[in-house]
């Protein structure tokens, strides 16, 4: 309520709200669970998140994907970024992302699946504050602002409520999805650093898109591996 400056100096709350946001995502997961199979499940869950949360940061993404896989200089891969306009790489690299949400929820168990939900959205919180405080900033706007104002005191508070809750949700199990949404986060810097020497809002939202189906996708992977229901 304080304005952008507020929110900026606190940035490691990003990880409440993943866990107000997991929360309600699995209350969805639970009650279509008891009357839906798993494939109509998934649609609802997907449907659900950009109902609440908007579309900013898989247009991000879209963005992001058309800058990376735009051909030539720097200057022209950051251009591609900023068209307005949908290219190849957004279509790609939001199909691959969507498909990967439907495959890792429509998979998974009903009674892993509400609580899958909370660790990855708050896995995907955390991952967009890695981007930030580790990233180098790109241009002017909301992006470079988050950015510059992420340091590695916010990482490390950030982390640890992140820990203390997927860790609440899902024991082991969620620290491991917690932990495998940071390295793609790590990759996804890369990614930005080669291809547009630096990082922006697009580079953020593409990251909360990329860790969520990350995060799902470890969960359903290692779920029948490493311990995760606590009573």
């Amino acid at each position: 309520m304080e304005g952008i400056e507020a929110l900026m100096k606190h940035i490691y709350l990003f990880n409440v709200v993943g866990l107000a946001l997991g929360l309600i995502f699995g209350a969805v997961a639970y009650l279509a669970g008891l009357a839906m199979p798993q494939g109509l499940v998934a649609i609802l869950i997907i449907i659900a998140i950009y109902k609440l949360c908007g579309i900013n940061h898989i247009d991000g993404l879209a963005d992001f994907g058309d800058g990376v896989i735009a051909h030539g200089s720097v200057e022209k891969k950051i251009a591609a970024m900023k068209d307005v306009y949908m290219g190849t790489g957004a279509a790609v690299f939001m199909a691959v992302m969507l498909l990967a949400m439907y495959s890792a929820i429509s998979g998974m168990t009903s009674a892993l699946l509400p609580l899958a939900m909370i660790a990855a959205e708050v896995s995907a919180k955390q991952s967009m504050i890695t981007f930030a405080a580790f990233s180098t900033s790109l241009q002017k706007g909301l992006g470079q602002m988050m950015i510059e104002r992420s340091t590695g005191k916010d990482f490390a508070i950030g982390i640890v409520i992140a820990a203390l809750i997927c860790a609440g949700a899902l024991g082991t199990l969620g620290l491991a999805v917690l932990a495998i949404s940071q390295v793609a986060a790590l990759y996804m810097i890369l990614v930005s650093k080669r291809n547009f020497g630096g990082s922006n809002g697009d580079g953020i939202g593409a990251t909360n898109e990329v860790c969520r189906a990350v995060a799902l996708s470890a969960a359903l992977a290692l779920g029948g591996y490493l311990p995760w229901m606590l009573w």
